[in-house]
């Protein structure tokens, strides 16, 4: 579960911070405990990650949607 505080990390802090996870596990050098830890952070991490990204394409998505509705509305009905 994603706690508040992960919730209100931006994109470019979650995806930091995953870094710097990744780089610690990759080092090696923890105890299994911390590991555990990290990857689990990790986790958390990956999914704030996802959900911003997520949330950018869709209004991306909606943005893409609307722009043609916008240039037919823009039409001059003499045009044709």
């Amino acid at each position: 579960m994603t706690s508040k505080v992960d919730e209100a990390l931006g994109y470019e802090q979650a995806r930091d911070e995953l870094i710097e996870v990744v780089r610690r596990l990759e080092a090696g050098g923890t105890t299994l405990e911390e590991s555990l830890a990290l990857w689990e952070r990790g986790e958390e991490l990956a999914k704030v990650c996802r959900r911003w990204l997520e949330g950018a394409r869709a209004r991306l998505d909606a943005a893409l949607a609307e722009e043609p509705q916008e240039q037919e509305e823009g039409k001059d009905p003499g045009s044709e």
